[in-house]
Formats: structure tokens, C-alpha cells, sequence
């Protein structure tokens, strides 16, 4: 089991022209990990889409309060974003009834509303937990992908591995 070693901590207003502010974060801590470009991508997709549905639901019209708490724990072979929110406990169960089996020939305008964000999310991140206390959390892992891991893909079993 790998352990942490670096927490980056955020709060912002749960307002949209802070969601790019988060974006940007998270493109520099896993830019500065060594996701590659693609990874990194997927990854600012994943958490802006985490960000706006807490700018788009979870607060009440022009609430002043509304904030949205943005954390990194960098691992040594992965990324955890959460994204969470205060704005009062949601029934994950009924979540995750109403987002449903999504097809591709399904029009986007049958999707249920949120639901499209998190099945990006899903699609995009290697694994995704949403957890609801006194507001929503989303936990998002990005493993990361070192050359290392990579060269020894295609090796087939009946190779012979190279013993240093």
C-alpha cells in the first residue's frame, strides 16, 4: 500500500468562474506528477464536471456561504481528487437509480440531469466513490502510468524477464 505523501487543500466559492481555477490546479499538480498529456486531460475533465454539478446543485439560488472544498492527496502511483460540498445530504441510492444504464444512441436530452457529468466522470477516472453526509462527496482516482510499468506490457509469459 503506497502512502501519501503530499495533501493539496482548497476552498472556493461554488460559483462557476472558479471551477477554472480548480482546472488549472489540477492540470499543474499532475503535470508536475507526469500524467501524461491525455491523463491530464481526462483528469481537469473529471474535476470541472465534479466542480459545476456542485456549482449547479447544490446550494440554493445566490447562496452566500457556498463554497466547494477541492482536495489532491498525491500518492506515489496515483492521484485522489475530492470534490465535496456542504449543501445538505442527498440519497445516493436514488442518485445512482435515476442516472441508469447509459447507451450511446440514447439522445442527451433523455439523460437525467447531472447524470451525464457523472458518467463522464466515471468514463474518464479509474475509480469513482460518491459518499453523502451533511453534503455530497466525490472521490476520484487517477492511476498513474510510469514507462516503467508500461515496457513490460507486451512482454509475453513465456519470455524471460531480465534479472538485474
Amino acid at each position: 500500500m503506497a502512502h501519501q505523501s503530499e495533501l493539496i487543500e482548497m476552498k472556493v466559492p461554488a460559483r462557476p468562474e472558479y471551477v477554472g481555477v480548480v482546472r488549472l490546479t489540477v492540470s499543474g499538480v499532475a503535470n508536475r506528477l507526469g500524467y501524461s498529456y491525455d491523463d491530464i486531460e481526462d483528469i481537469k475533465i473529471a474535476i470541472a464536471e465534479a466542480c459545476t454539478n456542485v456549482v449547479n446543485h447544490a446550494y440554493p439560488e445566490q447562496s452566500v456561504h457556498a463554497s466547494m472544498h477541492v482536495s489532491f492527496a498525491i500518492f506515489e502511483d496515483r492521484l485522489e481528487l475530492v470534490v465535496a460540498d456542504k449543501g445538505g445530504a442527498v440519497d445516493i441510492e436514488e442518485l445512482n437509480r435515476g442516472r441508469g444504464p447509459i447507451t450511446k444512441d440514447q439522445p442527451v436530452e433523455d439523460l437525467k440531469e447531472g447524470g451525464l457529468g457523472l458518467f463522464l466522470i466515471e468514463t474518464l477516472m479509474d475509480e469513482v466513490e460518491i459518499r453523502s453526509e451533511d453534503g455530497v462527496m466525490i472521490v476520484m482516482t487517477k492511476f498513474l502510468q510510469r514507462d516503467e510499468v508500461d515496457s513490460n506490457v507486451d512482454r509475453t509469459s513465456e519470455e524471460p524477464t531480465k534479472h538485474q
